[in-house]
């Protein structure tokens, strides 16, 4: 029997895909637990027009990061934190002092976007890799001064 997958199914198959699997294990355990359907024409229709709803959003979260990315570009943060004589920080900064001072700046991005290989602990200038989709990311300058 040919079944539409609800859910993800271990052993059997991800959400939206079409499988044939015996017709005891359909009626009495995934249809009866609303994890699949019979794969009749409505059923498999409804499914293509999940999957293409599904991808059409896909792109469209893609082109709004690549426009937050176009936007994000050029900008320039200021940091200061409190510092000794050589230049070395009391503390460090990390991706969510640099998401808060974006935010200040109208760019609502979570911390988890912003790559930071090891907190910053020193003085000076860096760039700061900001990943808003797998496609899409930008570098952004950071400037940290002393107080």
């Amino acid at each position: 029997m040919k079944v539409v997958l609800l859910k993800d199914v271990k052993g059997t198959g991800k959400k939206g895909e079409i499988k044939e699997v015996s017709d005891g294990y359909a009626k009495n355990f995934l249809i009866k637990n609303a994890m699949a359907k019979v794969a009749n024409a409505t059923a498999l229709s409804e499914n293509r027009q999940q999957k293409e709803a599904s991808a059409f959003h896909k792109e469209m979260e893609k082109q709004d990061a690549i426009k937050l990315c176009e936007k994000l570009k050029d900008t320039q943060l200021i940091i200061s934190i409190k510092c000794g004589e050589n230049g070395k920080t009391f503390g460090s900064i990390t991706s969510k002092e640099i998401s808060e001072k974006l935010k200040e700046k109208g760019f609502d991005i979570d911390k988890r976007k912003i790559e930071l290989s090891d907190p910053i602990k020193t003085i000076g200038e860096y760039k700061i890799t900001v990943k808003l989709h797998p496609e899409a990311s930008t570098k952004i300058t950071l400037s940290v001064i002393g107080q």
